[in-house]
């Protein structure tokens, strides 16, 4: 039975998370995909930390090269965020033949088509579920799913530090600062929130989502946006009134002449819109495609379990052959 080698590549939340499911369901996956499989490898800046953790401390390495050259390490999954040395790491890896899984939506949205072009040139996998929604497997269902289909409109609620600021603002008629306040208490927020409060997180999800729905590579900083942290009390009680809700959307829409008109901005939308009750953290995706119609993807944006949740995901199709 082959056995694959995984190397995980940062020991923060979602690479913690992502270890912890491949320990705890090792059973269920190993007969799902009828393979064996064990991390190789965990590389931290701060050993004692992933120790901490709970890394087996003889998996732990703080020399990227030690993975890279592994001939037995199959499949290496980069947790560590931002665009470097998230970007390098992931191109050396895929020029030693190995197979990549990221939830790094900055450094895919930044790098979509080298990196993508690099996993063809090598012959291996690039898998990258959890950066688009956490959880939700939208990208799986535009890729395989619904693959038939010409997608035609992107709406989504893809930032739950900013649904979940909207949210408490409108539910408890509280300020902005006072929400995200709460928002970071409660580990939904970054101490410093702005790539999520001024959209950014948001452009680089959107580029990710209309490079795969519509086959256009739009960088995020292209994709006009606006932000919450000027939205006030007073925009939310008028928001009420008018019997409408206040959200953080991320719109983008293929039009008949093959351009994509794209925006990022708080909208308002009536209380029967699908993304109406979507609330606090989570993240919602609603796609229109010519064959199947609207469909809506539900659930937790992010957090250990449910982005781990998703990282193991593509793990599991790269073991059973499907990339």
């Amino acid at each position: 039975m082959k056995t694959f080698k995984i190397a995980i590549l940062g020991f923060g939340t979602v690479g913690s998370g992502t270890y912890e499911i491949l320990q705890t369901n090792h059973d269920v996956i190993r007969k799902r995909i009828g393979a064996d499989f064990a991390v190789s490898h965990v590389l931290a800046r701060h050993p004692e930390k992933a120790e901490m953790r709970g890394a087996n401390p003889a998996l732990i390495t703080s020399d990227p090269a030690e993975i890279f050259q592994d001939e037995e390490t199959d499949i290496v999954v980069e947790c560590i965020g931002g665009l470097e040395p998230a970007k390098t790491y992931i191109l050396e890896a895929m020029r030693h033949g190995k197979h990549v899984v990221t939830p790094n939506k900055a450094v895919i949205a930044a790098n979509f088509e080298e990196l993508t072009e690099c996993a063809r040139e090598n012959g291996v996998a690039f898998r990258y579920e959890a950066s688009v929604g956490g959880g939700i497997p939208i990208l799986t269902s535009i890729n395989e799913a619904l693959a038939a289909n010409n997608f035609t409109r992107i709406d989504g609620i893809v930032n739950g530090t900013t649904n979940y600021i909207l949210t408490q603002m409108a539910d408890n008629d509280l300020s902005y600062s006072t929400a995200l306040k709460m928002a970071q208490d409660s580990g939904f927020a970054e101490a410093n929130p702005t790539a999520d409060v001024e959209g950014i997180d948001c452009a680089n999800k959107l580029s990710i989502l209309m490079a795969l729905c519509f086959d256009t590579y739009i960088p995020p900083q292209d994709i006009p946006r606006t932000g919450i942290s000027a939205i006030t009390k007073d925009d939310i009680r008028e928001a009420k009134e008018k019997k409408v809700l206040l959200k953080l959307i991320s719109h983008a829409v293929l039009l008949d002449d093959g351009t994509v008109d794209c925006w990022i901005r708080p909208t308002e939308i009536p209380q029967d819109h699908p993304l109406a009750c979507v609330n606090n953290e989570f993240n919602a995706v609603v796609l229109d495609a010519d064959m199947v119609g609207e469909t809506m993807f539900v659930g937790k944006g992010a957090g250990a379990l449910p982005t781990g949740s998703a990282v193991v995901g593509d793990l599991i199709a790269i073991m059973r052959g499907r990339f």
